[in-house]
């Protein structure tokens, strides 16, 4: 079978480019530990036909497109409560359970559940 195009050269090498640049975002996509490395991707290239009335000319185009993993999800604990006014809110659980102290490492402080209130034994 003969060759028709060359996928290298072909749309002055705007093919190859642009499959180029997707496989450089799946590429990073894989290296992100925010995603499932474990997922598939996919690169696609479509190149769409149209012919004119003659028949003897026939219109190209390329696209290239990338699918990605989305980054991975990430778990939160709200606290429900209500406010002085009986309207409910929340706040981030930052102890692990409701009403249990934590120690902030990096302020190297005692806080409250939501981190919020520090706590002073000394006192």
């Amino acid at each position: 079978m003969s060759k028709i195009i060359d996928l290298n050269t072909f749309a002055d090498g705007a093919l190859s480019e642009r499959a180029n640049v997707e496989l450089q975002k799946i590429l990073e996509n894989i290296h992100d530990p925010n995603t499932d490395a474990k997922k598939t991707r996919k690169l696609t290239l479509t190149i769409t036909l149209s012919a004119d009335d003659k028949r003897d000319v026939v219109l190209t185009n390329v696209v290239a497109k990338s699918t990605l993993a989305p980054a991975k999800p990430i778990e939160s604990k709200l606290i429900m409560d209500m406010d002085n006014k009986g309207k409910i809110t929340g706040a981030e659980l930052k102890s692990g359970i409701k009403g249990q102290t934590y120690i902030d490492v990096d302020a190297e402080e005692i806080k409250d559940d939501l981190g919020t209130k520090i706590i002073n034994f000394k006192n």
